[in-house]
């Protein structure tokens, strides 16, 4: 299998802004902007007040691919899912929510913009999305070999949404990642010494950890790095990329673990291609969901309600 290149951070966050800067032309536009409380027409579909537009987040994300399976379950042709990426996202979710104007978005839990903003999932009778998720970990084979407390350490390590929420909120809110990870640490040595617990620290060895570039993973990534290099003697390195890839350079070695895989149904197309290829660590968060949502104050609760009547 031909290696691949992790020398990309520079191109993901020129893709990044390209997509930020895309979607920023697609919401300046006709139909997309006709807000809920200032409508021209109360009796306009859910799909004529955002112009039958979707807005998702990076087209490598289980997500997206499992709202194009919504978009087929319910025969929604009409609509279109925008690709770009989970800050784009909640920039374009931002602005509308400002102006009262609905929108629909491609959303997970845990995640900090259900703290701050009054969301709801649109319910999925037809299961495209599938029930409650787990976020699992994953490493390569033989890092329980080459470096037995890492791997320890990350079969250990399980936390709660509510955890999560926490040290989302605190790096939202402005707080470096690195310093809110730290600052979670100090808050919690009682959770910390659970993850620890029988671990004999080691001697500089270096680990790197592969993640993705939403809020949740970024919580985890620093939190677990932190813990990992001031509490066990680790060094930790990370590589961000796109759910592709980090399945990829688990998989093969270009990187050891990664606390990021979503499954059963986000990853599955991932996990069914590498399962054999790395060691599921089992899950370090239970019950997360994904779906589509929109801000309360929209009229829909079901998917069924984005089909346009004929």
């Amino acid at each position: 299998m031909k290696k691949f290149n992790f020398g990309t951070k520079k191109w993901f966050g020129m893709t990044s802004l390209a997509a930020m800067l895309v979607l920023g032309a697609c919401s300046s536009g006709g139909g997309a902007s006709t807000g809920a409380a200032g409508s021209g027409s109360e009796s306009a579909s859910l799909g004529d007040q955002v112009d039958h537009k979707i807005i998702g987040i990076d087209p490598g994300a289980g997500i997206m691919n499992a709202t194009q399976k919504a978009i087929t379950d319910y025969g929604l042709s009409d609509w279109t899912l925008i690709e770009g990426s989970g800050a784009a996202m909640t920039a374009t979710l931002d602005k509308a929510i400002k102006k009262e104007d609905p929108i629909v978005i491609t959303g997970w839990t845990p995640h900090w913009m259900f703290s701050k903003y009054d969301l709801k999932y649109l319910e999925d009778p037809k299961k495209s999305y599938g029930d409650a998720e787990e976020i699992h970990t994953i490493a390569r084979k033989g890092l329980e070999q080459d470096h037995p407390e890492a791997y320890q350490f990350l079969s250990n390590f399980k936390w709660t949404e509510d955890e999560m929420g926490e040290l989302m909120i605190a790096i939202q809110d402005g707080t470096p990642a690195e310093q809110a990870a730290k600052d979670f640490v100090a808050a919690h040595p009682e959770r910390v010494a659970e993850w620890t617990d029988g671990i004999t620290p080691a001697s500089g060895d270096t680990v790197t950890l592969a993640y993705v570039a939403w809020d949740s993973e970024i919580a985890s990534f620093s939190l677990v790095q932190e813990i990992m290099q001031e509490k066990l003697g680790l060094t930790v390195k990370g590589l961000q990329v796109e759910a592709g890839p980090m399945w990829l350079g688990v998989a093969q070695g270009d990187a050891d673990a990664s606390l990021a895989a979503w499954l059963p149904l986000t990853h599955a197309d991932y996990w069914g291609q590498y399962k054999d290829k790395l060691d599921d660590l089992g899950a370090n968060m239970t019950g997360v969901k994904t779906g589509l949502v929109v801000p309360a104050y929209v009229d829909a609760t079901s998917i069924e309600d984005m089909v346009d009547a004929k």
